[in-house]
């Protein structure tokens, strides 16, 4: 429907698209900042105390996301001690793992560098949240910038924005990242993005377009073979952790999924492995965290230490820049048919 024509019917666009940001009032969420974006059917927030990541997520009523046992929380004194980022993390549709660390707590000489990073509860700055109409189109962004430095140290900024646009079904990630000091810095990144019930259930599939899966360690091993498949919860299961090689097309353009058919609803993040060529699942079948993660990367599950001794550690040079980019859309009816195919298209090279 063209712009006159949406006008015509409503008095003003609030009505079915806007940013609006909001403050939360209580709990362990107290005073942190957010902005709310509603496009028709897809309800988001964009956390701005805590790196501009994606909190709660729904479509057409449907909850998507996962949130942990301590619920929504804005920063903590706690957040970077070691593995306290457990009482911390409180998933949200995609939390940020950076950047000098991801995945486990380590100390590399002498310096600590705590679970999953710093960058995940880093404020921003400079947020500006905007909506307008573009052609037909009615767009809105939320933007800021982070910064992870230390005196004597690193200087690292992310600058994100996040854009969709209404009529639409998808959110736009899109994240500069800059070298600000002047010697060589370590840049470890993954999106870690958690998918919940009531999408998550059971016989949900999760689609890949993967040619190895490896599992992390002897818990998951058993289990290598299901890892496209949810189950029921099960009281005090081990999480599981898969490594993917997933197939690309000749631009380096891949995805993940997860479909639920009898909701008749998916979710499908798309990234590009040149960009983010690390890609692990997080399957945790546990009653009370029943999540799977989707976790494209530029670094291994495994963290900084093994990088290292590897010698293969991600740096950037003094002054540089890289881009990365990831788009969330939902599917419906058809279309979780065809991301099926399309997955098996990509692994035998078509």
């Amino acid at each position: 429907m063209k712009k006159e024509e949406i006008l015509r019917r409503v008095g003003s666009m609030q009505q079915l698209a806007c940013v609006r940001p909001v403050t939360f009032g209580e709990g362990r969420s107290e005073n942190m900042k957010a902005v709310e974006v509603k496009n028709g059917p897809l309800q988001f927030q964009v956390l701005t105390d805590k790196c501009l990541d994606l909190g709660e997520v729904s479509y057409r009523g449907i909850n998507v996301n996962f949130l942990s046992k301590p619920g929504l929380m804005g920063r903590n004194h706690f957040d970077t001690n070691g593995q306290e980022a457990l009482r911390s993390i409180m998933g949200g549709m995609m939390f940020t793992s950076g950047v000098e660390n991801i995945c486990p707590p380590c100390t590399s000489d002498g310096k600590d560098y705590p679970m999953h990073g710093r960058m995940r509860t880093t404020p921003a700055e400079h947020v500006c949240s905007d909506a307008y109409w573009g052609g037909d189109a009615y767009v809105m962004t939320v933007s800021g910038e982070m910064r992870e430095a230390e005196l004597f140290g690193e200087n690292m900024m992310l600058r994100r924005k996040i854009t969709t646009v209404f009529p639409g079904k998808s959110i736009i990630l899109e994240d500069t990242i800059e070298n600000q000091s002047f010697r060589r810095e370590p840049m470890m990144l993954l999106y870690h993005c958690n998918v919940g019930w009531p999408l998550l259930g059971e016989d949900c599939e999760i689609v890949l377009p993967t040619r190895n899966v490896i599992p992390r360690d002897a818990d998951a091993a058993p289990y290598t073979g299901n890892y496209s498949r949810m189950e029921a919860p099960l009281d005090n299961e081990p999480e599981y952790v898969f490594l993917h090689e997933l197939a690309a097309d000749e631009n380096g353009e891949t995805f993940a999924a997860v479909i639920n058919p009898a909701q008749n609803l998916g979710i499908r993040i798309s990234f590009n492995v040149k960009e983010l060529p690390y890609f692990m699942q997080w399957k945790s079948r546990a009653s009370g965290d029943y999540v799977i993660g989707l976790e494209p990367a530029n670094s291994s599950v495994y963290g900084r230490l093994y990088h290292e001794e590897r010698g293969d550690l991600h740096m950037m040079e003094p002054q540089s820049v890289e881009t990365k980019k990831l788009v969330f859309t939902f599917l419906e009816g058809e279309e979780l048919a065809e991301v099926k195919e399309e997955a098996r298209r990509l692994v035998e090279g078509r």
